[in-house]
């Protein structure tokens, strides 16, 4: 079989992406072959490598996409070729995952293997609901508890005599057998007033909390259709969930936002949507490509030390540009003694990233502010080169040559459509999940709208936000009513309108 590989089984954690360790993001950048399960969040899979294979082998309930003894030899198929296999687990590969099984079949083959633990969703999934599993006036002890054993055993494993003694129980896939968990510990001496608390998706924006006592909280579940996957949680602790209720609480917690920006520039923007609960869904609809020919921009590169200013409108003006000038064997040193502008503080900071200092920033960041703010410049016998989007307003060009200017105008990049579909988003506003939609420039609103094709209708619970006049204007001139238009034409100014349009949080717990 030739040199064998290794298999990292890693625990991917509960849900929210942001809870896989640094080990584990290490490992699954290393790794040739990823097998996944249902549970783990696709945006894990971006700490993978380009050439990565990813293989999907999950379970929810019934249905095994592979079944266990497929999976352990899948796993040893892969690394006995010499690959590295990144086994990516929902939670803790150790705590109710299988993970020792797998561990076992590889040692018996010969193969390589470490564990990478996870947060498990046994812990993670009450603090983001709020619960405390332990604490010092309620409890210090606490157990988990699978709600579903092997099926093949004949009978159960569990003490529930043991168990009722204990002061908090957590219960992992538990929901389908959630009345006879009840009736056993009820039947062993655990009050049937002891709060429990049952929660859904935890970790993710999604995440839902039912609340109820020991005694009624199965017909609860059953009235609202309560489905996995669900942490149920017994004890006392569950009581102080009113008060430690900090993630449902979030200013858009469970509000879904679609970002259409290039998918290279979402990282940002989506981090910041995150931390206010929000559920990101990246639907880029343009991305960045080279101009159709690089001779005017090159031809300016010949004779930059003629140049006076530089202006960049964009941060993808500003990649383009030091990319071109590194391409053509050239460096920052050739821009010594040429001012520089920019459109704004984001593209100001690009442009700072790189050791550059800049000169001139408008206080309103759209093209207008940026003539403006050449006011107090004397610009005349001045050349000034603008590096933009092939096609862009000429605002600035015209308003800089009024002033006596010289302004050499090319194309550093352009924006052409993504190859994203209509049907990858439509299932998700046709059942109501999406509450905004985002518009960053004006091409994201016209490639938008060229997807989604001309019989497309935005329900009408859909909010529109733009950042900036310009872009809004675009909105607008196509048919579109825009709801949410911050004051300063910044990303994070943008997300602080979003969360301020949904001035009252709305919550999916239910209590009692």
């Amino acid at each position: 079989m030739g040199e064998k590989g290794k298999v990292y089984i890693i625990g991917a954690g509960p849900g929210d992406p942001g809870l896989i360790t640094l080990r584990g993001a290490e490992c699954i950048r290393e790794a040739d072959v990823i097998l996944y399960d249902y549970l783990v969040s696709p945006e894990i899979l971006l700490h993978a490598g380009e050439k990565a294979r990813r293989i999907y082998v999950g379970k929810q309930g019934a249905d095994h996409t592979l079944s266990q003894e497929e999976i352990n030899r899948r796993l040893v198929e892969e690394a006995g070729r010499g690959n590295v296999v990144a086994r990516l687990k929902g939670g803790d590969p150790f705590i109710f995952g299988r993970g020792g099984e797998e561990a076992e079949v590889l040692r018996e083959a010969g193969i390589p293997f470490e564990i990478i633990p996870g947060v498990t969703s046994a812990i993670a999934v009450p603090a983001y609901a709020g619960i405390p599993l332990t604490h010092r006036n309620h409890t210090s002890a606490v157990a988990f508890v699978t709600g579903h054993e092997d099926p093949t055993k004949g009978k159960s494993d569990i003490d529930w005599e043991a168990l009722a003694g204990i002061g908090t129980l957590v219960f992992l896939m538990g929901v389908m057998n959630l009345p006879a968990i009840a009736e056993n510990l009820i039947r062993c001496g655990k009050a049937a007033e002891t709060p429990a608390a049952l929660i859904r998706r935890g970790t993710t924006p999604d995440q839902e909390t039912l609340t109820g006592t020991l005694g009624d909280i199965a017909r609860k579940a059953g009235e609202l259709h309560f489905v996995p996957p669900s942490i149920l949680v017994v004890g006392g602790v569950v009581g102080l969930r009113e008060a430690m209720n900090w993630f449902e609480t979030k200013p858009l917690f469970g509000r879904g936002i679609v970002i259409t920006r290039p998918e290279a520039q979402t990282e940002g923007f989506a981090g910041l949507l995150r931390a206010q609960g929000a559920r990101v869904i990246p639907f880029p609809v343009i991305r960045i490509a080279p101009p159709e020919s690089w001779d005017p921009f090159d031809q300016a590169l010949d004779r930059l030390e003629t140049y006076n200013w530089i202006v960049f409108t964009s941060t993808n003006g500003v990649s383009s540009f030091f990319r071109r000038l590194r391409e053509r064997g050239r460096d920052i040193r050739d821009l010594k003694g040429i001012r520089i502008a920019t459109i704004g503080p984001t593209t100001a900071a690009a442009v700072g990233a790189l050791g550059i200092r800049v000169d001139l920033v408008p206080e309103e960041f759209i093209s207008e502010g940026v003539v403006r703010a050449f006011a107090g410049e004397n610009l005349r016998g001045c050349r000034v080169l603008l590096p933009r989007a092939e096609q862009a307003r000429y605002v600035i060009p015209e308003g800089l040559k009024k002033m006596g200017a010289e302004v050499d105008v090319v194309a550093a990049y352009r924006t052409v459509c993504s190859d994203r579909d209509a049907s990858e988003i439509l299932p998700l506003l046709d059942g109501g999940k999406v509450d905004v939609i985002t518009f960053t420039s004006p091409s994201t609103v016209t490639h938008f709208l060229g997807i989604m094709g001309p019989g497309f209708r935005l329900p009408s619970k859909v909010r529109i936000a733009c950042i900036g006049p310009v872009t809004a204007a675009a909105a607008q001139n196509a048919g579109l009513t825009v709801d949410i238009l911050q004051e300063r034409y910044t990303i994070p100014e943008l997300v602080d309108a979003i969360a301020a349009h949904f001035e009252k949080p709305f919550s999916t717990s239910r209590m009692s």
